[in-house]
């Protein structure tokens, strides 16, 4: 397979707090003007224009990808979020561009990896290694990975921390923050604070290789003698809290898996809707990243490859439990039962107006299609994503009904979100009601 980075030199992380803070202060003039401009030819035509409206233009896309997929780290994070958690509420053309930012990612030159490399490893690190591929076979928002071989030993994949990412997490959060707020998307009722702390000390913990390490263990741990699953030897003596070599894997990406034969896929889904329960309900710890990139398929040895442990964190009884109740009342209950427990739980506001309120209970009531069949749910074969999608929106446009969940359900939230859209990504067919019933049933 062709690496996707060949012929491409690469460029500079701006490491620097103030570098990085022009960068994004330039963005916001930038995407400021076109802003203006974009109203004033509205105003011209006799309309009205909203700030939202003006943000969200596939140009304004165009500028916040470039920028946030040159600057990486918490910036490009943050971008990556919102092109997941909101692709199907954004336009289509913006959620498009936005998206790149899961694939795109810029990479280090090879002097600037170099100098990583020399200052965590020393002088004449090349000596460890028989081959050492200075091309990414990946880049993230915090940093890119390396397939390498070992001097007498494994082919080994080797994850570098892009320079200054950690010390810029604070600052970068905060401007992207004010840029949103900025835009108008967020209405100024909503207090985002709590979900932008949550968010700000996640990617501390990401930037943290010695605390994935601990998680890589401990899942591998886990799941130690099951043929379903492979997660990643770990490899101390060429890491760092900077740099994180695990065991390579010839696997292929999850999303190649869309052209698979329908067993495949059925099989790839299934394991991992299981695995997402049992990371609730049984192991308590859960890895709460979705991103498509964290799962890959080894074709050899018919094993989901997991990768990427810096989201893990530890599930409290409390939440476990709350998601058990609310589950029951999925299998079991009505709409109007969920709605409740749901409202409960602080997932749904309080006090909603009836009229609101039954609009809910009806996107409920069409999300537990895939549980209301004895046998395998088509997530592709039916228009159920589309309808909830279109039911969702006529909802967000009032904004007096946006609501910040509890900072610590946000996370686990988005990570069943991502696996029902990988399988609808997938078009698998589950059982989804009998998995359920292994983990939630009294």
């Amino acid at each position: 397979m062709k690496n996707k980075f060949e012929g491409k030199t690469g460029r500079a992380v701006p490491s620097r707090r103030l570098s990085r803070l022009a960068g994004l202060g330039g963005m916001a003039v930038n995407i400021a003007g076109g802003m203006a401009a974009g109203g004033v030819k509205q105003l011209a035509s006799g309309k009205r224009p909203k700030v939202s409206d003006l943000f969200m233009t596939p140009s304004n896309a165009r500028k916040l990808t470039r920028q946030l997929s040159s600057m990486r780290g918490a910036a490009m994070k943050i971008g990556q979020m919102i092109s997941m958690d909101s692709g199907d509420f954004l336009p289509r053309e913006f959620a498009d561009i936005l998206a790149r930012l899961r694939a795109d990612a810029q990479h280090m030159p090879r002097a600037q990896l170099n100098k990583v490399l020399k200052a965590e490893w020393g002088e004449g690190w090349q000596m460890n290694f028989a081959e050492f591929d200075y091309r990414p076979i990946a880049a993230a928002s915090i940093g890119q990975v390396h397939k390498a071989k070992i001097k007498g030993g494994d082919y080994v994949a080797i994850k570098v921390q892009y320079p200054g990412v950690r010390d810029s997490i604070d600052s970068d959060v905060k401007n992207v923050a004010g840029l949103l707020k900025m835009s108008g998307m967020v209405p100024a009722s909503l207090d985002i604070n709590p979900i932008i702390e949550e968010g700000r000390q996640q990617l501390h913990q990401e930037a943290d290789y010695v605390r994935e390490a601990d998680y890589l263990c401990r899942f591998g741990e886990l799941l130690s003698g099951e043929d379903s699953f492979e997660v990643p030897g770990f490899y101390p003596e060429f890491s760092t809290d900077k740099i994180l070599t695990m065991s390579f894997s010839d696997s292929r990406p999850i999303e190649d898996m869309a052209d698979a034969p329908q067993g495949t896929r059925d099989k790839i889904m299934r394991r991992l809707m299981d695995l997402t329960l049992r990371e609730l309900f049984a192991f308590k710890l859960m890895q709460t990243d979705p991103n498509f990139a964290n799962y890959r398929y080894d074709m050899k040895t018919d094993q989901l490859v997991l990768l990427d442990f810096g989201a893990s964190r530890q599930i409290d009884d409390t939440l476990s439990g709350d998601y058990k109740r609310l589950l029951r009342t999925l299998l079991s209950g009505t709409a109007k039962d969920t709605f409740d427990a749901a409202t409960e739980m602080g997932l749904l506001p309080a006090n909603m107006k009836p009229k609101e309120a039954n609009a809910v209970v009806e996107i409920i009531d069409l999300a537990m299609a895939p549980l209301g069949q004895d046998g395998p749910f088509d997530f592709g074969g039916n228009g159920l994503a589309a309808d909830l999608r279109d039911k969702a929106m006529s909802l967000a446009g009032n904004r007096e009904l946006w609501h910040v969940p509890p900072a610590h359900m946000v996370f686990t939230q988005r990570k069943l979100g991502g696996v029902y859209m990988l399988a609808s990504r997938l078009k698998a067919r589950v059982n989804v009601r009998e998995l359920l019933e292994t983990y939630v049933a009294e």
